[in-house]
C-alpha cells in the first residue's frame, strides 16, 4: 500500500488502463474510422436540429390566426383586383367554350391546350371573385366552381384518351355550369 499512496497524493496522477491498446499509437485508418464516425454522428445531429426547428416553424406558422388569414393559396392572381376579375370573367368562358371547334374536328392535343390555357384564366377570375364576395354568398359560387373545374378535368383526360362522348357529355356539363355561375353573378 505504501507504493500506491504517492501516486495518489500527486494532483494529476497518471492514468492506468486495464489493457495497452489505449496505449498503441493508432493507425492511420483507425483515425479516419473514427473521424467519419464522428462527422456521421454530428451530420445526424444537425439534421435532426434542422428537421426540428424547420417543423415548429412551420406549425407556428400553420397555427397562428394572422398568418393563416392571410394565407395565400396562389389560385388568384396577386395583383389581380375584383374589377378586372369581373370583367375579363365573361371573355375567359367565351375562350373556354370556343374548345368546341377544336374538340368538334378532334384536334385532341390542340383542344387540351387551349382548354388549359383558358381555364386557367377562367379559375383565377372566378377565384378572385369568390373571395371578394361575402361569407354568405361564398358556398353556391365554390360549388359551381368545384362543378366546372371537375368538369374541365373530366374533359382534359378524355381528349386524352379521345373518347367523343364522355368529350360531349363534359362539355355540356361545363356549358350549364357557366349559365348558373352567370345567373348568380
Amino acid at each position: 500500500m505504501v507504493a500506491i499512496r504517492p501516486l495518489v497524493s500527486q494532483a494529476n496522477p497518471p492514468w492506468i488502463s486495464p489493457n495497452f491498446s489505449h496505449h498503441v499509437k493508432p493507425s492511420l485508418e483507425s483515425r479516419e474510422t473514427t473521424l467519419k464516425a464522428l462527422h456521421s454522428k454530428l451530420s445526424r445531429r444537425i439534421g435532426a436540429i434542422a428537421t426540428l426547428a424547420s417543423v415548429l416553424l412551420a406549425g407556428d406558422a400553420i397555427f397562428n390566426k394572422e398568418f393563416a388569414n392571410g394565407l395565400d393559396t396562389g389560385l388568384g392572381a396577386p395583383e389581380q383586383t375584383i374589377e378586372e376579375a369581373e370583367s375579363g370573367i365573361r371573355g375567359h368562358a367565351r375562350e373556354l367554350l370556343e374548345v368546341k371547334a377544336l374538340l368538334d374536328s378532334e384536334s385532341w392535343r390542340v383542344a387540351q391546350k387551349e382548354l388549359r390555357r383558358s381555364s386557367s384564366r377562367l379559375r383565377q377570375d372566378l377565384y378572385t371573385i369568390i373571395q371578394n364576395k361575402p361569407g354568405r354568398e361564398r358556398p353556391p359560387l365554390r360549388k359551381l366552381f368545384e362543378n366546372i373545374f371537375t368538369n374541365v378535368s373530366n374533359l382534359d383526360f378524355a381528349a386524352r384518351d379521345e373518347n367523343a362522348s364522355l368529350v360531349r357529355e363534359c362539355y355540356k356539363n361545363i356549358v350549364a355550369a357557366l349559365d348558373d355561375l352567370f345567373s348568380i353573378i
